[in-house]
């Protein structure tokens, strides 16, 4: 234990040391097709301002706290090592859940939102003065977004480049293919933009239906999955509270078991949640 603490002290130290140094221009970390996936997820669950590096900060932490809370309780290092890596994996499952959660808030709000812009454009106003007054008077999680576009607009943008920095602020599917069929209707004319918007309001909602109606039905089969990764491994942390149990995991033998057992345990999570899984909605030109 006092060799771990060492250790982590040391490596805290280093890290702080190298803040002080200037990074290269152009050093990256992490691949960019890495980060541009946990750049869109950040979006996507609804945290634009938090950087991609506070994602592997927080995979950092979770697994170095799980790897000693189970050390101290197990002294067991290939169990602490297996928590540990469930612990790391923590951080992404709660950002793709909360884009889940947001994904589907949003899916049901947007028709309203349609049917707004759609009666403004009705009433007399512009597509942009349409879209501004989303920003007052819209469903409440999308007003701000669309207070940015009036901000970007009123600035002297051009209306295609504020929609494609709404589209950026949004991050949603629905939003993608609403900023796009708005972009078209600007390019050829935006004399059937009241028809097009009611159409698009009437397939939304019907979208939204079926997609709830198949999730709720779907939804069993990723709790199932998630009890039968759990359960063996509840069973394992609390075999190795006991002191024999625990000498069994440090030897040889007990390794393969544990190692084989993850391998296993990853494999039929994925494999049980893409028999599971409904088509994701995917984002247009994103």
């Amino acid at each position: 234990m006092s060799l771990l603490l060492g250790l982590a002290l040391g490596l805290g130290a280093l890290l702080i040391f190298a803040s002080f140094w200037p990074r290269a221009p152009g050093t990256r970390t992490g691949t960019p097709r890495r980060r541009r996936r946990l750049r869109q997820l950040l979006d996507e669950a609804g945290h634009p301002k938090v950087p991609v590096a506070g994602v592997a900060t927080a995979v950092l932490i979770c697994a170095l706290f799980a790897f000693l809370l189970v050390l101290v309780l197990t002294a067991a290092i290939p169990v602490a090592l297996c928590f540990s890596l469930f612990a790391a994996l923590l951080p992404v499952l709660a950002l793709r859940w909360q884009a889940s959660k947001r994904r589907a808030l949003l899916r049901h709000i947007w028709p309203d939102a349609v049917d707004h812009l759609r009666s403004a454009v009705r009433s007399g106003m512009s597509l942009p003065e349409g879209l501004i007054q989303l920003g007052l008077s819209g469903p409440e999680p999308l007003r701000e977004p669309f207070r940015e576009f009036a901000r970007d607009y009123r600035s002297g943008h051009s209306l295609g480049g504020a929609l494609e920095r709404l589209k950026l602020r949004l991050a949603d599917p629905v939003g993608d293919r609403i900023v796009a069929a708005l972009l078209i209707t600007r390019e050829v004319g935006g004399s059937d933009i009241g028809r097009l918007l009611s159409t698009l309001a009437e397939f939304l909602r019907e979208n939204a239906r079926t997609r709830s109606e198949l999730e709720a039905r779907q939804s069993w089969t990723v709790n199932a999955a998630k009890l039968a990764v759990a359960a063996p491994w509840i069973v394992v942390l609390l075999l190795s509270l006991q002191t024999e149990a625990a000498e069994a995991y440090r030897d040889a033998t007990g390794m393969v078991v544990l190692g084989a057992g993850l391998i296993v345990s990853l494999v039929c999570y994925r494999l049980m949640l893409r028999i599971g899984a409904l088509p994701q909605e995917t984002r247009v030109l994103a």
